[in-house]
């Protein structure tokens, strides 16, 4: 009798479904469907735009886990555009950037508070011109299912604020008080490894 009951139970979780796990998604910057875009208030005027045309990372996802969500990118500092080859120039030199000592901008995840749909924030470590501190980003999941090519994509959309400052990025006099917070957002597709 205790034989047939353990071989019922083995037989049980052999055949019952296996537990979703977490899919990782490549952020797909080959096809060009993720994007890195900044924005500064310059003088109180106006509002400057640019954004970072290099970068790679990756993403993991489960609806049934959604806390457990995780993401890490790289960016090229290098690689910043703000449509104005003198201003990328001085972005990229040791007054905002420092590219040739500091070539990457990183983020890494340490929390996820996201519901099933996806939606809600994503807490982790920003290191930018050697300083590394935490930012929170507010997270939307734009959409996912079957690419036409029998792939499996996902998306989302996310924001966040910073204050240059706090990256010992001091630039008040170029840009003014206002134009110290750095609005930053991110907006990836990831395709399914």
């Amino acid at each position: 009798m205790k034989i047939n009951k353990l071989t019922s139970l083995l037989a049980a979780l052999l055949l019952a479904p296996a537990a979703a796990t977490a899919a990782t998604y490549d952020i797909d910057t080959e096809g060009q469907h993720a994007f890195i875009d900044f924005k500064v208030n310059h003088l109180g005027f106006a509002w400057l735009h640019g954004r970072f045309n290099d970068f790679d990372g990756h993403f993991s996802f489960d609806p049934e886990d959604p806390e457990a969500a995780s993401t890490e990118i790289t960016i090229q500092t290098e690689s910043v555009d703000s449509n104005h080859a003198e201003r990328d120039r001085h972005l990229r030199s040791d007054d905002f950037l420092h590219v040739d000592e500091y070539p990457e901008a990183r983020f890494v995840s340490t929390e996820s508070k996201l519901d099933s749909d996806g939606n809600g924030t994503v807490t982790g470590e920003l290191t930018l011109h050697g300083t590394t501190r935490e930012v929170t980003l507010d997270v939307e999941h734009i959409g996912a299912g079957e690419d036409p090519w029998g792939g499996i994509r996902r998306g989302f959309y996310a924001t966040t604020k910073f204050d240059m400052r706090d990256f010992g990025i001091d630039e008040e006099g170029n840009l003014g008080d206002a134009g110290q917070d750095v609005k930053l957002s991110i907006s990836v597709e990831g395709i399914q490894r």
